[in-house]
C-alpha cells in the first residue's frame, strides 16, 4: 500500500488498519480542497529545496539546522550574491525546475505559508516542529521584519457600483451574457464572494421560495475560506441581482447541479461546473469589453468594491460582515478606512 502523503497523519501502532484508513479519510475530508492543493505545492518545493541544498530528502521529524537554513535562504535577495554561495546556487537549482521564479527574495507571507505547511506536516505525523526551537522561532521573526514590505491588494481596483455598472452594460442578450451577469451581481450583491465560492455553487443551493412573493433569493455555501461545513449562515439576494440569477436559471433551464456552467461557441449551455479560474476570466474579459485597462481588476475586486461601495454608501460594517463573511473585523474595517481618509476634511486643507 502506498504510504500517506506527509500531509496526511502518519501511522499509529495502537490503531489498527482500518482505523488508520478512517483517520486518513477523516484528514481529506476535513481538509478544504484549496489547503490541500497549497499542501501538494508546499510538499513539492520543500521536498525539493531540501535535495538541493543539503543533497537529502526530508527528515522526519526535520533538524532544526535544516529549518534555520530554509529560513535564511529565503530572508535575502539573492541577486548579488556570489556564485558559489550555497543559497544562491539551490535557488537557482529551484528555478530551473519551475518551482521558484527568481532570486529576488520572497514575500514574507510566501515564506510564512510554507513554514505553515511544514508545522502541519509534523503535527499530523504527531512530531515536534523544528520551527517551535527558540532561535528558529526567533530568525523566522527577524526574517519577516527585514523582508517587511506594503501588502499588495489582491485586486489593484475595487470594483465599486459605478464599475460594475459598466461591466454589466456590456452583458447583452445571449446566453454567455446571461450567465455573467448573473455571476458579476451574486458575486458582488451577496457580500462579495470569492471566485471559488461561486463556481462552488450548485442549483440546490439557491432557494426560490419567496421570491415571487418579494424578490429575495437565499444562498446557501457549503463553506467559505472563513467559515466551515455546516456553520456557513445562509446569504441574501435582493432586488436586480436576484432577478439576475433567476433569470439564468430559466434561459439555461438549469433544475440541479452546477449554478454556474461553461457555454459552447454555438452558445448552448453544458453540463459541467465553470471552475474558479472560468471566474476570473469572465472578470477580465468585461473589464475589456468596458474599455477599463488589462489588470484594472481581478475577482476579488468583487468582494473590496462591495466592502468599499457599503463604506462609501455609509452601511454599518457589522451590517456588511454579515454578507462578506469575513472573521476578522480589522480586517474588513481596511476598507472603510480607506473610505474615511479620503472624506477626512483634513486632507482638504491645501484644496
Amino acid at each position: 500500500m502506498k504510504p500517506p502523503a506527509p500531509y496526511l497523519p502518519g501511522p499509529a501502532p495502537a490503531l489498527s488498519q482500518t482505523d488508520q484508513d478512517a483517520l486518513t479519510d477523516l484528514y481529506v475530508r476535513g481538509t478544504p480542497a484549496n489547503t490541500l492543493r497549497a499542501y501538494e505545492r508546499d510538499l513539492l518545493y520543500i521536498t525539493a529545496w531540501k535535495q538541493a541544498r543539503f543533497d537529502a530528502g526530508l527528515n522526519w521529524p526535520e533538524t532544526e539546522a535544516s529549518a534555520l537554513a530554509f529560513i535564511l535562504d529565503h530572508a535575502r535577495d539573492l541577486g548579488d550574491a556570489p556564485e558559489e554561495d550555497i543559497a544562491r546556487q539551490t535557488a537557482k537549482a529551484l528555478i530551473m525546475q519551475g518551482l521558484r521564479k527568481s532570486l529576488a527574495c520572497p514575500a514574507p507571507s510566501t515564506l510564512d505559508r510554507r513554514i505553515a505547511s511544514w508545522l502541519a506536516f509534523h503535527r499530523m505525523k504527531n512530531l515536534a516542529s523544528p520551527f517551535d526551537a527558540p532561535q528558529v522561532k526567533q530568525a523566522r521573526a527577524k526574517a519577516r521584519r527585514a523582508a517587511a514590505r506594503p501588502q499588495a491588494p489582491k485586486s489593484a481596483h475595487p470594483i465599486t457600483r459605478d464599475i460594475l455598472e459598466q461591466l454589466l452594460a456590456t452583458c447583452r442578450g445571449s446566453r454567455r451574457d446571461c450567465r455573467d451577469r448573473a455571476v458579476l451581481m451574486l458575486g458582488w450583491a451577496s457580500g462579495g464572494r470569492r471566485r471559488s465560492e461561486i463556481a462552488g455553487l450548485m442549483r440546490e443551493d439557491v432557494s426560490l421560495k419567496e421570491f415571487d412573493k418579494n424578490g429575495v433569493l437565499w444562498l446557501s455555501l457549503l463553506e467559505t475560506k472563513t467559515t466551515i461545513k455546516g456553520e456557513t449562515p445562509r446569504l441574501v439576494l435582493k432586488g436586480r441581482a436576484a432577478q439576475a440569477l433567476v433569470h439564468w436559471i430559466e434561459v439555461a433551464q438549469i433544475k440541479d447541479g452546477p449554478l454556474f456552467r461553461p457555454i459552447s461557441k454555438a452558445d448552448r449551455v453544458l453540463s459541467r461546473r465553470l471552475s474558479p479560474d472560468a471566474i476570473a476570466q469572465i472578470v477580465r474579459h468585461r473589464l475589456k469589453l468596458a474599455g477599463l485597462p488589462e489588470g484594472f481588476a481581478s475577482p476579488h475586486g468583487l468582494r473590496s468594491g462591495f466592502l468599499t461601495q457599503a463604506a462609501l454608501d455609509g452601511a454599518p460594517i457589522q451590517a456588511a460582515m454579515r454578507l462578506s463573511l469575513h472573521r476578522s473585523m480589522a480586517q474588513a474595517q481596511k476598507y472603510y478606512d480607506d473610505v474615511d481618509i479620503a472624506e477626512n476634511p483634513a486632507a482638504d486643507l491645501l484644496a
